[in-house]
């Protein structure tokens, strides 16, 4: 298990790429299950049970549909699990880094400190989404930067979209 999670953060710190993880069904279950918990511990912060549960869904199909499209258009299907891995496995880390910050806002106690580090934290998994993207389509970084800040988001504001209260629209 440590071994995993050391590679994810090599994958998080630009030192591996998603072809460094084993294409193994059991390895996506793995880090699928722990994206679900950290997820679920970051939004039970804000939001009750029901609503928690259908935005891990949603953004789990989000992610799924993009990582499909993504390699489908370039002819890379092969690279389908390692890629997944790896964007909900840094997704999963960077998220567990930034409960924290989270918790320290739901209180009432953010201040600039702590609005710094959410927006390097944002700022590092935009980069790191980006890194994966690079090595799973074989692209350049600008273009994977791109298309990663495109997703995150789009992913955005499709989750604003269903889920008013995430955009705190209400």
């Amino acid at each position: 298990m440590f071994d995993i999670i050391k590679l994810v953060f090599d994958i998080c710190l630009f030192k591996k790429g998603p072809q460094d993880l084993p294409g193994s069904v059991w390895l996506l279950r793995l880090l699928l299950a722990g994206y679900i918990g950290i997820r679920a511990l970051m939004l039970r912060i804000y939001f009750d049970w029901l609503d928690t549960l259908l935005q891990i869904v949603v953004e789990i199909f989000m992610l799924v549909g993009f990582t499909w499209i993504a390699l489908y258009l370039v002819r890379k299907l092969g690279r389908f699990s390692q890629m997944l891995a790896a964007l909900l496995g840094a997704d999963a880390l960077i998220s567990f880094f930034s409960l924290p910050a989270i918790a320290s806002m739901a209180s009432g106690h953010g201040g600039i400190l702590v609005f710094s580090v959410m927006l390097g934290l944002i700022g590092w998994h935009w980069a790191v989404t980006g890194h994966i993207i690079r090595h799973a389509l074989d692209k350049s970084l600008i273009f994977s930067l791109g298309l990663a800040f495109l997703y995150l988001l789009g992913s955005y504001q499709v989750m604003a979209l269903l889920f008013p209260e995430v955009a705190g629209v209400e």
